[in-house]
């Protein structure tokens, strides 16, 4: 046996064995697949990366922190999802890091190598959502003096993310329900359509399906951007992360600010978990960055006294 098929095989096991640990007797039966397919499969029979790029290990989320069962289901729900060329709907409170699951579902897909385009919808004037999106040629109106591309054209081949989904006026969901039926979008101004490969993903913070019921959002348009629902659980649902949240958060403000990385004491843990968190992690990160800036002299352990009212607070109820 090569050195190579060697290296691989012990690297397949290790894998098994993570899976199986982490995803209970479901994960164990998809490990032992796994591994029995890498016995049978020589390196040299699989295919070629796409656009031709070396093949490489799958990226391992390094950004999505936490190893609560919560987020380990979501991390394998994006495993599953990465590289089957489908439209995602992520849906989770505001805060919990919906853009961040976007960036994992392309940089794990095949259209890796393509651009990732992002945009907030809710950001958008009503009357420049159709030119923001599809773009426009030169004379459409008052200020165009030359032809502009949209999101969809900038992310052509790659992934659009479109973020608050459910802000997108009535108007304009019926045109973005056209080109994703279409595969094709006419700039504001055009006579002529544009064939775009794009892979959609959309987020909302609000649940889709009540908007449906309050006849605020295009039922035929959800089933299109629904072709997998991800539900990012709020951190009060994840709380036995926020420690290693926490440190991830201050080790990231402590290299901006070129200061040593203080550390939680125990009392400032058992209040950040006291805590609900209706901000979730966006909130967590503020809230760390708030006692970095505030921890005066040498003080290199951030207790209770540190934290601002609202945490300290829900630890005293």
């Amino acid at each position: 046996m090569g050195e190579e098929l060697e290296r691989r095989l012990e690297e397949l096991r290790r894998l098994a064995a993570e899976i199986a640990r982490a995803h209970g007797e479901e994960g164990a039966a998809a490990a032992r697949g796994a591994l029995e397919e890498g016995l049978r499969e020589p390196p040299a029979a699989r295919p070629p990366c796409p656009s031709g790029e070396a093949p490489r290990e799958r990226a391992r989320y390094a950004e999505i922190i936490g190893e609560s069962p919560a987020i380990l289901r979501v991390l394998a729900l994006i495993d599953r999802v990465a590289e089957a060329n489908i439209p995602v709907l992520i849906q989770g409170e505001s805060g919990t890091g919906k853009e961040l699951i976007a960036r994992a579902i392309h940089e794990n897909s095949l259209r890796r190598a393509g651009p990732f385009v992002t945009e907030n919808c809710a950001a958008i004037p009503e009357t420049l959502q159709e030119s923001e999106l599809f773009g426009y040629k030169r004379g459409a109106f008052t200020g165009a003096d030359r032809d502009r591309k949209g999101l969809f054209q900038a992310a052509d081949r790659g992934t659009l993310f479109l973020d608050e989904v459910g802000d997108m006026s009535p108007a304009m969901q019926k045109k973005l329900l056209r080109a994703l039926q279409d595969g094709e979008i006419r700039p504001v101004g055009g006579t002529t359509s544009i064939h775009v490969d794009v892979r959609v993903l959309s987020a909302s913070n609000r649940p889709l399906l009540d908007l449906i019921g309050r006849r605020l959002f295009r039922e035929d348009l959800y089933f299109r951007l629904n072709g997998v629902t991800i539900e990012l659980p709020p951190l009060r649902e994840r709380a036995a992360d926020i420690p290693q949240l926490c440190d991830s958060f201050l080790r990231r403000v402590a290299v901006e600010l070129k200061v040593a990385a203080p550390v939680l004491g125990a009392s400032a843990r058992a209040a950040l978990a006291a805590y609900s968190w209706p901000g979730n992690v966006r909130e967590l990160e503020n809230e760390m960055r708030r006692c970095l800036a505030l921890l005066g002299g040498a003080a290199r352990v951030i207790e209770e006294e540190h934290l601002s009212d609202e945490v300290r607070a829900a630890a005293r109820e």
